[in-house]
C-alpha cells in the first residue's frame, strides 16, 4: 500500500490529473468534460516531462565534457542521484513523510491564511526523502519521525509558495496562479537583487536587436546560438578523442556539439508548450477544489510555470547562475587551501539551468535585465554554497558524491539538522 501512494504521488501528472479531476467533479462539470480536463492536465504535464527529458539529457552529456575538459573533480548536486541513494534505506520513513505531509498542507491551506497547494510531487518526494534522511539521522524514529516529519512537510509546502507569491503576482499579472518549486529562497534572493540593482521598466523581453540581429529575436534560435558556443567550447576543451568515443557513439564531435545544442533548445520549446496546456486546464479546474475544500485556495506549480511570461530571461538566467556556479567553484578551492577537506561544489548544468532560468525571470520581475543577470548570479552563488553547509547534517549521505541541488532543501535541510543537534542528541 505505500509503494502503491508512492508511486502515485510522486508522478506529478497523476497527482494533478487526479486533482483537476475532483476540482471538475466539484464543479459539477459533464462527465466529458472532467475526462476531457483530467486527460488534457495529465498530457500537458507529460509533455511538460517530456521537455524536461530532452533538456536533462542534453545537459548531462555537456555536464560530462565539462568536468572531463576542465579537470575538476568534486560534488556534483543532482536531487534524482541523490533520493535515488537515500530511497534504498528511508523508503517507508519518506512514503509516510510524503503522504501525512501533503495531508498537513491542505489543512494548512483550509484553516490558515497561507492558501497555497503544493502541485509540485517529485520535488515533494525529494523534500520528504530529504528530512526523513535527517531525523533518522538526528535520532528521531517511528511514530515521532513520521509526525514531525509530515508538520514540516506540510508547513513548508505551504510556506515557501507564499514567500513567492508577491513576485508571481509580478511576472504572471494575476493573483491565480501560485509558485511551487523548492528553490524559493534562492528565486526570492533574485528578485530582491534585482529590485535592488534594476530597473523593471527595461525588461528582457524588450532587448533590441541590431536589424541584422533580429532573426534573434526568435527566442529557440537565440537559445540554439548561444547553447552552441557553449557546448562547442567544452567539446574542444575535451578534445575530439574523448567526446567521440565516450559521448558521441562516434559522431564527429563539432556535429554532436551543435546538435546538443539544437537538442537543447527543442526541450526547452517542448516545455513551453507543455506549460501552456496545464495552465489553461488546471487553473479553471482548481476553483472547484478551491470553492469546496479550501476558499481561495491557489494551485502551486513546478518552475517552467513562469518561462513562457519571459523567454529572454530563462536563457540569461541559465548563463548567469552557471557563471555564479563557476564563480563559487573558484571560491572553494581557494578556500580548500586553508580549510582542507571543504567539498568542492562543481557547477551542476541542471539545476543551474532549471533553478537559473527561473531565478532569471523573477530577477527580471522586479531588476529587469540587470535584476536578471546579477540575481540569478547571485542565485548560482546560493545553490553552490549552501550545499557545504547541507552535507554535514546528511550522516551517511554527506559522504556521497552528489547532494541536494536547490536553495531550498539546503535551507531546510540546515535548519533541521542543527535543530536536532541542539534538543534531541
Amino acid at each position: 500500500m505505500l509503494k502503491f501512494i508512492l508511486d502515485i504521488l510522486s508522478v506529478p501528472a497523476i497527482l494533478v490529473g487526479l486533482i483537476s479531476m475532483v476540482g471538475l467533479i466539484a464543479q459539477k462539470k459533464s462527465g466529458p468534460e472532467v475526462i476531457k480536463g483530467s486527460v488534457k492536465t495529465i498530457l500537458g504535464f507529460l509533455i511538460l516531462g517530456g521537455g524536461t527529458g530532452i533538456v536533462v539529457g542534453a545537459l548531462s552529456s555537456f555536464g560530462a565534457m565539462f568536468h572531463y575538459g576542465f579537470g575538476i573533480n568534486g560534488v556534483l548536486p543532482h536531487n534524482e542521484a541523490i533520493v535515488a541513494m537515500a530511497l534504498k534505506t528511508f523508503g517507508t520513513q519518506t512514503a509516510l513523510i510524503m503522504a501525512f505531509g501533503m495531508v498537513v498542507n491542505i489543512l494548512i491551506a483550509r484553516f490558515t491564511p497561507l492558501k497555497y497547494i503544493f502541485l509540485t510531487g517529485h520535488h515533494t518526494l525529494y523534500m520528504a526523502c530529504m528530512i526523513a534522511a535527517i531525523l533518522v539521522v538526528g535520532g528521531m524514529n517511528g511514530i515521532a519521525l513520521v509526525v514531525v516529519g509530515s508538520l514540516v512537510l506540510g508547513f513548508i509546502m505551504a510556506l515557501f509558495p507564499a514567500l513567492a507569491q508577491p513576485t508571481m503576482r509580478k511576472i504572471t499579472g494575476s493573483n491565480d496562479v501560485a509558485f511551487g518549486h523548492f528553490s524559493t529562497v534562492g528565486y526570492v534572493l533574485s528578485a530582491w537583487v534585482g529590485s535592488l540593482v534594476g530597473n523593471k521598466e527595461k525588461s528582457t523581453e524588450d532587448i533590441h536587436f541590431p536589424q541584422g540581429l533580429s532573426f534573434l529575436r526568435d527566442s529557440s534560435l537565440a537559445i540554439s546560438l548561444v547553447m552552441a558556443v557553449l557546448y562547442l567550447i567544452v567539446a574542444l576543451a575535451c578534445g575530439q578523442a574523448y567526446v567521440e568515443k565516450e559521448i558521441s557513439n562516434g559522431q564527429n564531435f563539432i556535429v554532436f556539439a551543435i546538435i546538443q545544442a539544437i537538442t537543447f533548445a527543442g526541450g526547452v520549446y517542448v516545455i513551453l508548450a507543455g506549460v501552456r496546456l496545464v495552465l489553461a486546464e488546471i487553473v479553471p479546474a482548481f476553483t472547484g477544489i478551491a470553492t469546496s475544500l479550501v476558499p481561495d485556495a491557489k494551485p502551486a506549480l513546478d518552475c517552467p510555470v513562469v518561462y513562457p511570461y519571459a523567454p529572454n530571461a530563462v536563457l540569461i538566467g541559465f548563463l548567469s547562475s552557471f557563471a555564479g556556479g563557476i564563480v563559487g567553484m573558484i571560491a572553494l578551492l581557494i578556500m580548500d587551501k586553508s580549510m582542507p577537506g571543504l567539498p568542492i561544489i562543481l557547477p551542476g548544468v541542471v539545476p543551474h539551468f532549471f533553478c537559473g532560468a527561473t531565478a532569471g525571470v523573477f530577477g527580471n520581475a522586479t531588476g529587469g535585465i540587470r535584476g536578471a543577470v546579477f540575481g540569478a548570479f547571485a542565485q548560482g552563488l546560493l545553490i553552490t554554497f549552501l550545499p557545504v553547509l547541507l552535507m554535514p547534517v546528511l550522516g551517511d549521505l554527506g559522504f556521497a558524491n552528489t547532494t541536494f541541488s536547490d536553495a531550498d532543501f539546503g535551507v531546510v535541510g540546515i535548519v533541521l539538522g542543527n535543530i536536532l543537534k541542539l534538543f534531541v542528541q
